[in-house]
């Protein structure tokens, strides 16, 4: 039978059709039976429908993903432009990596350090979320936190009782404070803990950082050490450590809908619905009046209310580039469908834009100003941003 691929490694459904009917004159008695007909048709459809996508979605994985290590190219060969990439780290500093259609293109610093991530986490745990439902450990994202953590059925007669895990996600718990579940955004470092230890703990029954091992760092090949415990095992248990390549790899993820290397990891739907739910903008912000909270709660950094910056941007967990109440967007000079996951104003973040393929990572840098970027050019997120698209030259 003759090949059923491209000299490229592609597969090719006229080649597929030229070696079906190759097969046809070699079988004649049975090869053109009705039911054997519309395999043929359906195996066609399918692999038309394969061939006909990006094209480094089409070539094999190897050129797509990272194996062991990353493949490097020049960004010149990448269509970026190396003086703006260069123009970006000395904005940036600390450490930090550019990737490009499955490619490190660039990088600064010391990318194999793995260190405190901050906020930059919440996707993390999110993704974790998606894994319980797509395993029906949860039946959805609506499901209600008090099926594995009864006593909020109780807490503040009964007003926590219907915290879904949505909630959680987008910040809208109304946990330890006035407010009912999906009332108010409140960017709830409590809120947080009680997300991060429910799931981990009762819904998966596994450490964070095993599950961290099984279901992410082994599957995307992560490079460097990695921990739920950035700071020990009893020192705000949650907060990760990754190295920014082993990062990249997590949003190249997400930048290619969930697959990984042949595999669906996350299935496509909750890479939208991550990607593309922003918290209206007209929702409210809490008054900060605090409640009770579960006996013992612990926060996993901060406070209850840590900034009013959320709603038309805030979508489970990661940042959109969308616009807030007063039409503001977040980076003014960064394409639309950006989103970011921002750890301590933007020292620590993961940036993906679809739309140019990129992914980047960074750590520890000179960037903390992300609350006053919404509508502001001048700022160094926003700076940051703009210097990303400009260093992309061609498509």
């Amino acid at each position: 039978m003759s090949t059923i691929k491209d000299q490229a490694g592609r597969w090719c459904p006229q080649s597929l059709g030229r070696s079906l009917l190759e097969f046809a004159r070699c079988h004649p008695r049975w090869a053109w039976r009705p039911s054997v007909i519309a395999r043929i048709g359906l195996a066609l459809a399918i692999l038309a429908g394969l061939c006909a996508g990006p094209a480094f979605a089409a070539g094999t994985d190897d050129d797509i993903f990272p194996g062991k290590t990353w493949a490097v190219r020049p960004p010149e060969e990448l269509g970026l432009s190396r003086s703006k990439l260069e123009a970006l780290r000395g904005l940036v500093g600390g450490r930090g990596c550019v990737v490009r259609h499955g490619f490190m293109a660039f990088t600064w610093g010391d990318p194999t350090r793995s260190a405190d991530v901050a906020s930059a986490l919440k996707p993390v745990v999110t993704t974790l979320l998606f894994l319980a439902v797509q395993d029906g450990r949860l039946p959805g994202v609506d499901a209600p936190v008090a099926d594995f953590e009864p006593r909020l059925r109780t807490l503040n007669h009964g007003k926590d009782a219907t915290i879904t895990w949505r909630n959680f996600a987008m910040q809208t718990s109304g946990y330890g404070l006035v407010e009912s579940p999906g009332q108010a955004y409140a960017y709830n470092d409590y809120a947080l803990a009680l997300y991060y230890d429910t799931l981990t703990q009762q819904v998966f029954r596994q450490s964070g950082t095993g599950l961290l091992r099984t279901r992410l760092a082994e599957p995307l090949g992560f490079e460097d050490s990695f921990t739920f415990n950035a700071f020990g095992p009893s020192d705000r248990p949650g907060r990760l450590a990754v190295s920014v390549r082993d990062f990249a790899r997590f949003g190249l993820l997400y930048l290619r809908n969930g697959r990984w290397r042949g595999r669906q990891l996350l299935r496509p739907e909750f890479v939208q619905m991550a990607t593309h739910s922003p918290l209206p903008a007209a929702t409210p912000v809490t008054s900060g009046r605090e409640a009770d909270m579960l006996p013992g709660q612990r926060s996993i950094g901060g406070s209850r209310n840590i900034t009013p910056v959320g709603p038309g941007y805030y979508s489970f967990n990661w940042w959109l580039n969308g616009t807030n109440r007063p039409g503001q967007r977040l980076y003014v000079d960064a394409p639309a469908d950006l989103y970011v996951a921002s750890g301590h104003g933007g020292i620590r973040c993961l940036w993906i834009v679809p739309s140019l393929d990129l992914v980047v990572s960074w750590n520890d840098a000179q960037v903390e100003d992300h609350d006053q970027s919404p509508g502001h050019a001048g700022t160094r997120c926003n700076q940051a941003a703009r210097l990303m698209r400009e260093a992309v030259v061609a498509p």
